[in-house]
């Protein structure tokens, strides 16, 4: 039987440290780490993409992308990493799902084809994921590390991440961080669940 990607979804706010403590995870843990945004920003300056535009548009109004284009992305990513080599099915999603239409199009196109084992949500006041942002902002190059971006982006997240997690905190399968310390003090609560689960 073909082996199952086994899948912990990453969420929090922009900011919140979702793709720093992924590296680490990754390191450690062995896992690949997936980022929905950086998937979706290598596709937008694809030469020939057909939905780069439609992308950048998302990006700019802190809006979400469609979920076909994101789950297309995202499954492909993870055929390919297996492809190369069957044991790496450890995925660590970053940055999805963001909103209750991404988690039917998981469950939809993805229920039956990929494992969730549970969700890691780094949880950071909106005023440290501001702080954060646009201290990357100076050197990231990334057009929404602006604070007119990141008030939209912070809305999105709260009216459309938020019940995300509240709903798969429901099912007993939300591992909850506090986000706000140093990496390293964030890290080791991250180990902690990972040596658990």
């Amino acid at each position: 039987m073909a082996v199952v990607p086994e899948v912990v979804f990453v969420l929090g706010g922009p900011g919140a440290g979702k793709g720093t403590q992924c590296e680490k995870i990754v390191e450690t843990f062995g896992y690949t780490h997936l980022s929905a945004g950086d998937l979706l920003r290598a596709e937008r300056s694809r030469k020939g993409s057909e939905f780069g535009t439609l992308i950048e548009k998302c990006i700019r109004d802190g809006s979400i992308v469609p979920v076909e284009i994101t789950l297309a992305l995202l499954k492909k990513a993870m055929e390919e990493t297996m492809a190369k080599d069957p044991s790496k099915n450890l995925f660590l999603i970053d940055g999805f799902p963001r909103n209750k239409d991404n988690l039917e199009g998981w469950q939809r196109h993805m229920g039956g084809k990929a494992h969730v084992k549970f969700v890691l949500f780094f949880d950071c006041s909106n005023e440290v994921c501001i702080d954060r942002c646009m201290e990357r902002g100076k050197s990231s190059g990334r057009s929404d590390d602006n604070r007119e971006s990141l008030i939209k982006r912070i809305e999105t997240y709260l009216t459309s991440t938020k019940p995300i997690i509240d709903s798969y905190s429901v099912e007993g399968k939300v591992q909850r961080v506090d986000a706000a310390g140093a990496v390293a003090e964030v890290f080791a609560e991250v180990k902690k669940v990972f040596e658990k689960k």
